[in-house]
């Protein structure tokens, strides 16, 4: 039986792309939502253009059909517009001039449909609960859990004699195993490019690097080079720096996580130095550095200066790094 979803504003304004993610079920707009949409259509940054977006894809549905009695989308489902609903009753502490309220008004007039409100608002969610309506969060932009998130390296054992030979061969991604809590084996799952800590079953003490490339896990090609002048310290800097060496054909993106103080910023700035500078590979022409703000936009003007001048205390510590660089490669 297909559900019924009402969606918030807060939902399509942090995802536009929501009223598409409810496979083949019913998708309902509130009309206020719609008036509060108009409403943050012209806003700085992220707001303001997912609101516009929002507003195209209601738009190329009501080039569809009438979006009162409802549009087809594309995975099955249908979505509409519902008025707002003045009819409702609400309790005398929730006043109808607020739009929150309207959208509850919304879903107790949907009440035989049992439909699911969606909203980031933890406040709406707890007045829905008061009215006996069904509450959910939109999770589907949410970053997974740090253990389910994807780390680009991990640690598997492989048979002794495979792990004697991987220096000069490699070894087969097939030959790759862990172990669950109880003693089993069990083959991992790995992707292109993914890096592997090798241990030899027979003696953990043992470990190699390597990298997945077409089936195989193969020694690390750039663990002897010295990207202007800097040495890799640990596991994970021997991975940053096989990456960021890469070919732009071979790596054109690295995205490269971690702690703070785990020399991101510091390596890649001497990758960029060592293929501009030291050994130009003509892959490259300059280094852009950007640096997020979300403050940015609206802070920038009660800074004192110019535009240089605004913006060197958020370039400070890239400049730091720079000098550091620079005076350790002229010693």
């Amino acid at each position: 039986m297909a559900k019924t979803y009402v969606l918030d504003t807060n939902v399509l304004i942090q995802a536009p792309y929501a009223m598409q993610c409810f496979e083949d079920n019913h998708v309902v707009i509130p009309l206020v939502v719609v008036e509060e949409l108009d409403g943050l259509k012209k806003a700085d940054g992220e707001r303001g253009f997912n609101a516009r977006q929002a507003i195209r894809f209601l738009e190329r549905l009501r080039l569809r059909g009438n979006l009162l009695d409802g549009v087809p989308l594309d995975n099955g489902g249908t979505l509409r517009i519902e008025i707002n609903c003045v009819h409702e009753a609400l309790p005398d502490s929730l006043p109808d001039d607020q739009a929150d309220n309207r959208i509850l008004k919304v879903c107790r007039h949907l009440q035989q449909c049992q439909p699911i409100l969606v909203t980031k608002d933890l406040v709406l969610r707890l007045k829905a609960q008061v009215l006996n309506i069904e509450a959910q969060d939109f999770s589907r932009e949410q970053v997974l859990p740090e253990k389910n998130a994807y780390a680009g390296r991990l640690t598997c054992y492989v048979p002794e004699a495979a792990f004697n030979d991987f220096l000069t061969q490699g070894v087969a991604v097939s030959q790759l195993y862990l172990t669950d809590r109880d003693g089993r084996s069990y083959a991992p799952e790995v992707q292109e490019n993914e890096f592997v800590i090798l241990q030899a079953d027979a003696s953990l003490r043992k470990t190699h690097l390597g990298r997945v490339h077409q089936g195989r896990v193969l020694p690390l090609t750039y663990s002897r080079v010295t990207p202007y002048g800097i040495k890799p310290r640990n596991a994970g800097q021997y991975f940053m720096q096989e990456a960021l060496m890469q070919p732009a054909s071979e790596a054109p993106l690295v995205i490269v996580k971690g702690q703070a103080g785990t020399a991101k910023t510091f390596y890649s700035l001497a990758v960029g130095l060592e293929k501009i500078i030291n050994h130009p590979t003509g892959e490259y022409r300059r280094i852009l550095i950007c640096r997020p703000n979300a403050q940015f936009d609206s802070d920038i003007g009660f800074l004192p200066g110019d535009d240089q001048e605004k913006i060197s205390p958020l370039m400070r510590p890239i400049i730091d790094n720079l000098e550091q660089l620079i005076d350790s490669n002229e010693d």
